[in-house]
């Protein structure tokens, strides 16, 4: 009896009609965010200016001007509500990868001593343990 009574105040307060409050979040200013944004990406495009980035990659050392960039469009992003908002922060992000890192390697080989490094002790090995697990028997027998 006492829980059904708790059930039902329960339901009365937070999931009920009476006494329902409901948090509205108030829609993502796109306008406001995308100026906002213009402001950020134009001291992001001044510290790239004198990198070179047409001719080679220029991420390691832009990387403190790139955290600075996601800082401020994070900034923006949550002040307008417009996190996880129809992509819009994943959109500028592809547009500066698209502009400034188009001309970064995906994939780079290391060199050939590093791949000899790590391949041929897992090669080695896998010839050379049958051939001890058959001497072993032998010297046994």
């Amino acid at each position: 009896m006492v829980f059904t009574a708790y059930l039902l105040a329960g339901l009365l307060t937070y999931g009920g009609t009476v006494g329902a409050s409901r948090r509205t979040v108030p829609p993502c200013d796109q306008h406001a965010f995308y100026s906002n944004i213009d402001i950020c990406l134009s001291d992001f495009n001044r510290s790239l200016e004198s990198s070179g980035h047409e001719q080679s990659c220029p991420w390691p050392a832009v990387k403190s001007s790139y955290n600075r960039l996601k800082a401020c469009v994070d900034h923006w992003a949550i002040s307008f509500w417009c996190k996880g908002h129809k992509y819009l922060v994943d959109d500028v992000f592809l547009g500066v990868h698209q502009k400034y890192f188009s001309v970064c390697d995906y994939n780079r080989d290391p060199p050939l001593t590093t791949l000899l490094t790590l391949i041929l002790p897992g090669v080695i090995a896998t010839f050379l343990i049958p051939f001890l697990c058959l001497c072993i028997v032998n010297v046994e027998t």
